[in-house]
């Protein structure tokens, strides 16, 4: 149990999309390929980096690409020099440039608004997606973490926030989407409502920026931006 308290926080996620497989979803295989991209000692805690790519079977093209970035609570001072904190940086080259984050939606620009209600099983069932951390289903190890009860997956919340921009401006063609960055700032529960404003970016109509909140209790969760691509119906 003491190892729960060196607790993995996810704190942002990219999703690079090369190559549409929706005409392909049937007789499809994929591989997946991942690596460390960065690393980073911050003294108390470290910030790791991971990026999987994934290709069709048997070809060198690639469909997409992920980045996840952790923050690793203990993990840090692992640096030969207290003066010179150790430091990777090996990333893939991106489709879009990163976008820092978060973004508040500004006063020049109006904001469309989505409301969804989550579930109050919503970790259960996103934890069929593969990701069985218990801080997302079992009570004890939530409180260990600091929290009263288990907590909504990150990616389940961006998976909320992503469709309502699909919906609201897509058309609810997700062929349309070409990356995806998100920022998270503060957990979820299940059950809760989540919130998310949406507006393009001034200078780009390709760029969607947007900021998910929690309604009960009035708090920003997520952050991030989805780049478009180029279509008529933008």
């Amino acid at each position: 149990m003491r190892g729960w308290k060196r607790m993995k926080v996810m704190r942002e996620t990219t999703m690079d999309l090369r190559r549409s497989i929706y005409p392909h979803l049937c007789n499809f295989q994929v591989v997946y390929e991942s690596r460390i991209s960065q690393l980073h000692d911050k003294e108390k805690a470290a910030v790791l980096e991971v990026e999987t790519l994934c290709r069709e079977s048997g070809s060198e093209e690639l469909l997409c690409l992920n980045r996840s970035t952790v923050f690793l609570r203990g993990a840090g001072g692992f640096s030969k020099s207290k003066t010179e904190l150790f430091s990777y940086d090996k990333r893939s080259p991106s489709l879009r440039p990163l976008v820092k984050l978060p973004i508040l939606p500004p006063k020049s620009v109006a904001a469309l608004t989505h409301e969804d209600q989550t579930q109050p099983n919503q970790a259960l069932l996103y934890r069929l997606s593969g990701d069985y951390n218990p801080l997302h289903s079992d009570p004890e190890i939530a409180r260990i973490a600091g929290f009263p009860r288990p907590i909504l997956h990150g990616l389940c919340t961006l998976g909320y926030a992503v469709r309502a921009i699909i919906k609201h401006f897509c058309h609810g063609d997700p062929a349309l989407v070409q990356s995806i960055q998100g920022r998270f700032m503060l957990h979820v529960f299940p059950g809760e409502t989540l919130v998310t404003q949406m507006w393009r970016q001034e200078d780009n109509v390709e760029r969607i920026n947007f900021l998910c909140s929690v309604k009960e209790r009035s708090r920003p969760v997520l952050s991030g931006v989805v780049f478009l691509n180029a279509s008529p119906r933008l």
